[in-house]
């Protein structure tokens, strides 16, 4: 008996870092495929509303697919408002952001001895042709491979929506061998999982409006554009409030004069995201994301490590999947304990006499 569970324990030492490989190298497949599952979740209420409505299952994808495009047209509509205003004063924001960066620079290569060739400017010496090459190539590379991303999502949003793939026939077939368990399990994650996207959605959209009104408030430039980041990067658990406080920050200080406003609009902006991010998200979400912070921090390091940044993305909503799945079996609910922080029930059996 001790050597078939040191067997087990050697074979789940080598079968996890395989997983983890194997998730790595075909990540071009497994995260489309995540994003599509989620998604689908999103839309899955819908489609039960319409099936009750003995809707075509043709026609309730159709209306999905309509939806999409809205979504994206508006998006669209809004990058590019964004897009012309910052083309309409970028040059006034360029040059005084160059004689910002100017004096930050000369103040730091007088900090630490760094000396330049006479006449050559900081552009040329910090940033040359090969530079620019490299940064427009992967910019290419990026936008090719986001379109790949999005075009294979569509394709298994669609296959999830037409039951094409059915994900609780794969619970059922795979980890769990009662019908009545892969059901309820599906429907806890579904329920989750909704959530999840239902109420960060809306802290995001209050987030990226709270920035573009402080924007309009304090005079900074691009409001719609910093509203834009502020609501995107807010999908990023933990980092992206940062990130995003941290951006605007900077922007901030090459707009506005160094100066009690400046304090006034950098506090403005953290107070958004502290109300919203810290306050009322974790009220909204309530217990059902309770998470402690060390295991948010390791998955984040995780799935950022395996994806990038659509594994930074659906890092929570995974996590929380792991979880749920963890809670069913009596040998890893202590697991699942650990990960939400709450002390794991241990019952103590009395023997008689």
């Amino acid at each position: 008996m001790k050597d078939l569970r040191t067997t087990n324990i050697l074979l789940l030492i080598i079968v996890i870092p395989l997983v983890f490989y194997i998730l790595k190298i075909l990540s071009f497949i497994f995260i489309p495929l995540i994003m599509a599952m989620f998604i689908s979740i999103l839309f899955l209420p819908l489609m039960r509303w319409l099936k009750k409505r003995r809707v075509p299952q043709i026609i309730s994808i159709l209306i999905v697919i309509i939806i999409f495009i809205g979504v994206f047209k508006i998006g669209g509509e809004l990058v590019k408002i964004s897009s012309a205003e910052i083309r309409a004063t970028e040059d006034v924001f360029f040059k005084k952001a160059e004689t910002k960066i100017v004096d930050l620079v000369l103040i730091v290569e007088d900090f630490f001895g760094i000396e330049r060739v006479q006449g050559e400017t900081i552009l040329h010496h910090y940033l040359n042709e090969d530079t620019y090459a490299k940064k427009f190539g992967s910019t290419i590379g990026f936008l090719s491979n986001m379109l790949s991303m999005t075009l294979m999502t569509a394709f298994f949003v669609i296959l999830l929506l037409s039951e094409s793939i059915n994900f609780q026939k794969i619970l059922n077939s795979t980890l769990f061998k009662l019908k009545h368990a892969s059901v309820r399990t599906f429907m806890h994650i579904e329920r989750d999982i909704l959530k999840f996207i239902k109420v960060k959605f809306i802290i995001s959209l209050f987030t990226g409006i709270g920035f573009s009104i402080a924007c309009l408030i304090f005079d900074v430039s691009y409001p719609i554009f910093w509203g834009l980041f502020a609501f995107v990067f807010n999908f990023v658990q933990m980092i992206g409030s940062i990130i995003s406080v941290l951006a605007l920050a900077l922007f901030a200080f090459i707009e506005l004069d160094p100066s009690g406003t400046l304090l006034l609009f950098v506090f403005s902006i953290i107070f958004v995201q502290v109300v919203l991010g810290g306050v009322i998200e974790p009220i909204m979400m309530g217990k059902t994301f309770a998470l402690n912070v060390v295991t948010v921090l390791v998955m984040l390091m995780l799935w950022g490590y395996l994806w990038n940044v659509p594994g930074l993305i659906m890092s929570i909503p995974l996590t929380v999947f792991i979880k749920i799945v963890l809670e069913q079996f009596p040998r890893t609910k202590v697991i699942a304990d650990l990960m939400s922080g709450t002390k794991p029930q241990i019952k103590i059996v009395k023997k008689r006499g």
